[in-house]
């Protein structure tokens, strides 16, 4: 592909969005706007197919030197950016071998995804091109045109809906929110405010082929003009973004649907399909997770869960209740380093995590090996050295409970009941656990539009975690945890380097995830868990080794475990230091603590 036929292609581009401004003229389209966006889209996959020859014919002839080399990639990847909101709502498992993370991926069914896409490429190229690995860099490129073919083939012969278009419009907004501008997809570059404004004008040449733009495009521009004005990285002020710019504008989205009147297909998701914006008090939907109707979250259940929770009679001694451990007046964790063996003196080998918004998570426990809060609450009612208990013999003395027959027979009606379900003791305690969700922290009251929420070293300490930092890059905001957005279906795991003791510089032995998934990359792998309520649930880490959240963020700050001189190969968090004064550490951690939730006390 020659510099000429690139040019050709942006030409087509060029073209087709003329058409969306004649259109955006209050002037009748030519063709349905999917059509148009269909159109849209296969020149935009040409124009990217086209950037990725022109790359991968000067890596092959060696005719750019480095700098020229990062200008085409760097090119190459806002191509990508401008058909973003469309591939990765439509074509997911595509994109992902396009602009994945570059690291191993395990799928439900345990095939190994090798890292690919773009952000391998740019470790070729940055800080600087490295020529011995040239046939590395060619095996990556040599792999984007297989995925444009499959681009082309969707969006020539799939029909695009009206309604998908604007659900991908809006998780667009949301991804430029939670990985966008925390750099998550360019950690080497840092080109991620100007890529981000890319992807936003590109639904300035879409949204406006639908009526009532007119109360959207505002909103739309002001947002991309911001962008284009702050391209520094560590510099841009995010919460100033989300809050003036991107809040308006995803409830601008909504909106102008809502306007339309169109007829959208419901499925049940994490994140509801009515949000206006990631912060809306409704906006996650706590039985998400659950394969039915009949196992969601009711009064009654929750009613039951309660007192199973605190109820002894689960455990195998009769000495333990749930609440044991997860204890709610310590945000639902114990403040131990680690709990003790039922009926004994020696600790259990994890430290134990809070249960709050805990249905927000597709998977549980530090190794990610439960599926479903029901899955979780029978393995630890039934592990020997947490409750040892036994769920047949437990329903057998709920049954010869007269009150807890009845809270039964509420919780789950049954003509004829003549004994309690195992299930059901799963599915209340599971609806109890989803009851103790709450969303509504200092933080949250500041990005649903209180300014006095939140102080100016809370909202800098935001700024820092979600770029120079990098903490947003694997606690992913709003939820802050390891729950990938803006789909919010499946949970991460990272090798951080956890030491084994603060004395003993030696990696904790627990070896995580690989003891669920034999993969090596999974060793000393564990949960990212979630940052609500952080400052209630010391001590931290998997083993409980940092008892300050100054001691956690001092791990960070000097590369993890690798950072500190351990031998970690696999080690997903980046090895170099981030260089944080103290008073950047200290407005970190002040920004942590807004994330406490205000709940009732049980």
């Amino acid at each position: 592909m020659t510099i000429k036929d690139t040019a050709a292609t942006v030409t087509k581009i060029w073209l087709l969005t003329a058409s969306v401004i004649w259109v955006s003229c209050n002037q009748p389209p030519p063709d349905p706007p999917e059509k148009i966006i269909a159109q849209t889209l296969l020149a935009q996959v040409d124009s990217f197919a086209a950037l990725c020859n022109t790359l991968q014919h000067a890596v092959e002839h060696g005719s750019s030197n480095d700098k020229q080399l990062r200008e085409l990639f760097l090119q190459t990847r806002m191509g990508y950016k401008k058909m973003e909101w469309a591939t990765e709502y439509f074509e997911p498992a595509t994109a992902r071998f396009v602009n994945g993370p570059p690291v191993q991926e395990v799928e439900a069914d345990g095939q190994v995804l090798e890292p690919a896409g773009l952000q391998v490429i740019e470790s070729y190229l940055y800080p600087a091109y490295d020529s011995t690995r040239k046939e590395d860099l060619l095996r990556q490129l040599h792999l984007l045109p297989s995925a444009c073919v499959r681009f082309k083939r969707h969006f020539a012969n799939i029909d695009i809906l009206d309604w998908q278009v604007f659900d991908a419009a809006k998780l667009e907004v949301f991804r430029i929110m939670t990985l966008g501008i925390t750099g998550f997809d360019d950690p080497l570059s840092l080109e991620s405010i100007r890529e981000s404004a890319a992807a936003l004008s590109s639904l300035e040449n879409i949204l406006p082929l639908y009526a009532h733009a007119e109360t959207l495009l505002p909103s739309l521009r002001e947002a991309s003009i911001y962008l284009g004005k702050h391209p520094g990285f560590d510099s841009f002020n995010r919460a100033e973004f989300i809050t003036a710019y991107a809040n308006p504008l995803s409830t601008a989205i909504t909106d102008q649907q809502q306007r339309l009147k169109m007829k959208i297909i419901r499925y049940n998701r994490l994140l509801n399909q009515d949000a206006k914006t990631l912060f809306d008090p409704k906006a996650f939907n706590v039985d998400a997770y659950m394969p039915d109707a009949a196992a969601f979250m009711t009064d009654e259940k929750i009613l039951l869960g309660r007192r199973l929770f605190a109820d002894p009679l689960l455990s195998g001694t009769g000495t333990r209740s749930c609440q044991s451990c997860h204890q709610p007046d310590k945000a639902f964790a114990d403040g131990l380093l680690k709990n003790t063996i039922i009926g004994g003196h020696k600790l259990l080998s994890r430290n134990t995590p809070t249960l709050i918004n805990a249905a927000l998570q597709p998977s549980l426990f530090y190794d990610l090996r439960a599926k479903s809060l029901e899955d979780q609450a029978l393995a630890v009612v039934q592990n020997e050295k947490e409750m040892h208990g036994s769920i047949k013999l437990s329903v057998t003395r709920l049954w010869e409970d007269t009150s807890y027959r009845r809270l039964f027979a509420s919780a789950f009606p049954k003509k004829d009941r003549i004994d309690i379900d195992t299930l059901e003791v799963m599915n209340a305690l599971g609806s109890y656990v989803r009851s103790l969700t709450y969303l509504n922290s200092r933080f949250d009251e500041y990005m649903r539009g209180n300014k006095a929420a939140l102080n100016d070293s809370e909202i800098e300490g935001f700024n820092l975690f979600m770029g120079k930092a990098k903490c947003g890059t694997c606690h992913y905001m709003p939820l802050f945890s390891g729950v990938f957005p803006p789909r919010f279906m499946k949970m991460e795991s990272e090798v951080i380097g956890v030491p084994q003791s603060m004395a003993n510089r030696k990696i904790d032995p627990d070896r995580g995830r690989y003891e669920v998934i034999k993969v090596p990359s999974f060793m000393h792998s564990f949960k990212t868990p979630a940052l609500r309520n952080i400052a209630r649930t010391a001590p931290y880490m998997h083993n409980g080794v940092f008892n300050t959240l100054e001691e956690v963020i001092d791990f960070y700050n000097k590369g993890g475990g690798a950072g500190l001189g351990l031998k970690m190969d696999n080690q997903t968090l980046p090895f170099d230091k981030l260089d944080l004064t103290e008073h950047q550490r200290n407005e970190i951690v002040a920004f942590m603590k807004s994330l406490d939730s205000q709940y009732p006390s049980e």
